[in-house]
């Protein structure tokens, strides 16, 4: 049996405790059962379906190349059966000690009768500071 999510958070709090674990069952049991579930992780090609998905998470999450990833919530819109949650996500390389550039992620959640189950896992590197006005500014 498959573990029931009861809220979009919850799902998201699984997500990235699987990624600090290195647990890719972890990691695919916070996926919607639908085909249509998309991933785009930095630096790398869209990904469509369980197994693609699935197989871009065995290579991030082997422990040998483990990353640490902490979160800043910054939106999130929930209306209904749908969730999005706007995150910043800060990566640090565990071995070296690296931190990564900000990234910017999207993650789309749906209720099913299975409870919330990620729909969508969408990325874009955050801009560097100061190189672009303030939205609405001049």
């Amino acid at each position: 049996m498959s573990t029931i999510y009861h809220s979009a958070v919850d799902a998201e709090d699984a997500y990235y405790d699987a990624i600090d674990e290195c647990d890719l069952d972890k990691m695919m049991s916070v996926w919607d059962a639908s085909a249509d579930i998309t991933c785009l992780l930095p630096m790398q090609p869209m990904r469509y379906g369980h197994q693609a998905i699935r197989e871009a998470w065995a290579a991030i999450l082997d422990p040998a190349f483990r990353i640490e990833i902490n979160i800043n919530h910054l939106q999130w819109v929930e209306q209904d059966d749908i969730a999005i949650h706007l995150v910043e996500e800060i990566a640090t390389m565990t071995a070296t000690g690296k931190r990564q550039p900000p990234v910017y992620a999207s993650n789309i959640y749906r209720r099913t009768q299975d409870g919330w189950r990620m729909l969508m896992h969408l990325n874009s590197p955050a801009p560097p500071t100061g190189v672009l006005p303030p939205l609405g500014g001049s």
